[in-house]
């Protein structure tokens, strides 16, 4: 399923219900991905202050894609 992403809020639900969904605490997650249990808190809870080597890094652990569309004039 596809879904827009358009704040940091909503990214972090996304990780959380994905999580959640998959049967991981965030301790379990946190473990996996090589960040701490108060990061991955801090992502889901929507904190702006997330690096983004992190978020990838969770991201790519649950399974879940970054997309980037290019506004048609900038392909090529």
């Amino acid at each position: 399923m596809k879904r827009i992403i358009q704040s940091i809020d909503e990214l972090g639900r996304a990780v959380r219900i994905e999580r959640r969904a998959q049967g991981m605490t965030q301790e379990d997650l946190a473990a996996a991905c090589g960040v701490s249990r108060r990061f991955l808190s801090e992502l889901e809870r929507g904190r702006e202050t997330a690096g983004i080597g992190h978020v990838l890094r969770v991201l790519n652990m649950l399974g879940l894609r970054v997309v980037l569309e290019l506004p048609e004039d900038r392909i090529g």
